[in-house]
């Protein structure tokens, strides 16, 4: 089980076994060395009765060492897994409160005969679980759970459901049976002498909720006091996840978020910040010369990775390994091989993810408060009507705006905002690929939709359409798309991401500032702007919003199309029993006839394909 996580940790393997009067237990730990590079910081490590399976990094655990050595714990090594073991044996659960950082914690407790599973705040690093007939298992990756004889692969068809229309399966849902994920922000302990009967009867408590910070007053200060307030928590921040005994650069896109993470980085140090950015020109990705304007501007060690379209197809076929779970978004690609050229040179990168959730950067934000009056002000059987007619209009027929970057797939969207432009369903709208009347079409079966905090009612104070979006987003898409990404992403290549801004005194500081802080008349990420133009000019910064798309429509149509027929043939669709043969067959000849705004829907449904091949035809 461990070995197929080698990828996750090159650096050294540790297994330990308990013969326990309750149960047999297990710690299987696979090492990437960050902090204390001997052999103290190996795993699964002990004190006294306590041992520990820890993945992640605790960027202020001197701080929280020094208190603990003030009252009376002595320490043997000079790693963040130590310091959890005695925070843990201090405080109980209750040290989760004191840690900033990323982490999954296992803890196995020989005298209480009871287990204790934790996961960091914003859920930046995996935790999953399965438990069937006395069998519980953890790990990172779900691979691992392939290696043991006792693990039954059986698909979840309501999660099948859920990925075709999130293009991920959302946390605390599975794509098996008898499996979960542990949510973000959550914890539970196992109890060995009177253990849960299965998966769901396990009882997870909450120790950090983002809407606690959202349902808070809003801060009532001035827009000068609320940067100089905003960039201190930022620089703390950043500072702390440079923390390391090997090598870290920054990936740097040329964008505001990862020029805000250089740039206060770069300010107060002599020496320069290794940063990477990535281009593939001829797929019209290329964010290189923007990049590299920035790092000139800052005088940072730049290094700039160009791949060919050939490198990113290539890599298509091995994304089913790394990405063990169905999994659609396909800026995959490019992060996994700007990952692969950063492990040349450093064991850590920072990934400036976040920016978007937390400060307003997404173009769906502006659509909302734009938008979204207006098209409640239409009165409904004009937008039904509007609807229809998009309906036989095809989005590759429309001028001008076909050339648009990802217009088709927003065109889709569209029609389905028309029919009902509430706050709430713009927003499922917006993250949904397949409506539910689609699902029941393209599934075979009844398919139930699994509870999601997509649905979350927990915003009561406050709720302004920007908030309500930003606070699910940073529960949904930052968590199950964007962090799953780039996990698999960088530890494919034994790389560790650490995720600046997701340090969560700075969630809990911006959720309290005023909305026109954040978003106001058509700028989105206002503070975060006016903090990088600082030490930026404008001039540098100020583009369109590029993302890291890939172009998806042409590759299906051209260099995929043969793998697209590989793996939806009618033969392979019939056999496995889950799709409806019929609508792929008639999705295929409209999306080859044309209409391109079903590329994300073919994308979908190639990718799940491709993982169905990988994970459940193998023996």
């Amino acid at each position: 089980m461990t070995q197929t996580l080698a990828h996750r940790g090159p650096d050294g393997e540790g297994i330990h076994f308990f013969e326990g009067e309750m149960a047999q237990v297990g710690l299987g730990h696979r090492r990437l060395a960050i902090l204390d590079l001997s052999e103290h910081g190996h795993q699964p490590m002990r004190y006294e009765h306590l041992w520990i399976c820890f993945n992640g990094e605790i960027y202020n655990f001197q701080e929280i060492k020094t208190e603990l050595t003030s009252l009376g714990h002595i320490f043997k090594t000079n790693s963040d897994t130590e310091m959890i073991l005695h925070a843990y044996a201090e405080w109980g659960a209750k040290c989760l409160d004191k840690f900033i950082g990323m982490f999954a914690i296992v803890i196995y407790d020989e005298d209480q005969q009871r287990v204790f599973c934790a996961r960091d705040r914003a859920g930046v690093k995996p935790f999953f679980m399965y438990l069937k007939q006395g069998l519980f298992m953890f790990s990172s990756e779900l691979k691992a759970f392939h290696a043991h004889p006792n693990f039954t692969k059986s698909i979840n068809h309501d999660a099948v459901g859920a990925f075709m229309q999130y293009g991920n399966i959302p946390t605390p849902h599975c794509i098996f049976d008898d499996c979960l994920k542990l949510r973000a922000g959550h914890y539970f302990f196992l109890d060995l002498a009177n253990p849960p009967k299965d998966i769901h009867t396990i009882s997870q408590t909450q120790y950090w909720n983002v809407y606690d910070a959202y349902n808070e007053p809003k801060l009532n200060l001035p827009y000068e006091e609320a940067i100089q307030e905003t960039e201190k928590i930022l620089q703390s921040a950043f500072d702390y996840r440079m923390v390391a005994d090997v090598p870290v650069g920054v990936f740097l896109s040329g964008g505001y978020d990862s020029a805000c993470v250089t740039a206060i980085l770069q300010q107060n140090r002599t020496e320069r910040l290794k940063t990477f950015t990535i281009g593939v020109p001829d797929i019209g990705l290329n964010e290189a010369p923007y990049a590299k304007d920035v790092a000139d501007h800052l005088g940072t060690d730049h290094t700039e990775i160009t791949c060919t379209q050939k490198d990113a197809l290539e890599l298509i076929q091995d994304l089913p390994f790394f990405f063990d779970e169905p999994f659609a978004d396909s800026s995959a690609i490019p992060t996994t091989l700007v990952s692969k050229m950063a492990r040349k040179e450093v064991t850590v990168a920072l990934s400036a993810d976040a920016g978007d959730e937390i400060f307003a950067g997404y173009n769906r934000y502006d659509y909302m408060i734009r938008y979204g009056k207006k098209l409640n002000s239409i009165p409904g059987f004009m937008r039904k009507s509007a609807a229809g007619l998009m309906q036989n209009i095809s989005s590759e027929r429309i001028p001008v705006l076909k050339h648009k970057y990802n217009f088709h797939n927003r065109y889709e969207k569209l029609k389905n905002i028309l029919k009902d432009p509430s706050n709430e369903r713009i927003m499922l709208s917006l993250s949904q690929q397949f409506t539910d009347h689609q699902l029941k079409e393209v599934l075979v079966g009844d398919v139930a939709n699994l509870e999601t905090l997509y649905s979350s009612l927990e915003l009561t104070q406050n709720k302004t359409p920007l908030s309500y979006m930003m606070a699910i987003d940073y529960q949904t898409y930052l968590l199950d798309d964007i962090l799953q990404k780039v996990d698999r992403s960088t530890m494919s290549q034994s790389l560790e991401g650490r995720e600046p801004f997701l340090d969560q005194r700075i969630i809990e500081y911006a959720a309290r500032l005023p909305d026109q802080y954040k978003y106001q008349n058509g700028v989105k990420k206002r503070i975060l702007r006016d903090i990088v133009h600082q030490y930026i000019p404008k001039e540098l910064m100020d583009r369109p919003k590029m993302g890291f798309a890939i172009p998806i429509a042409h590759w299906l149509t051209n260099e995929l199309r043969d793998l697209v027929e590989t793996y939806t043939s009618e033969a392979t669709i019939k056999s496995q029993g889950i799709f409806n043969w019929e609508y792929v067959k008639k999705l295929k000849e409209d999306f080859f006839g044309g209409k391109k705004e079903f590329d994300t829907k073919i994308w979908y449904l190639l990718t799940f394909q491709m993982w169905y091949s990988k994970w459940m035809n193998a023996s």
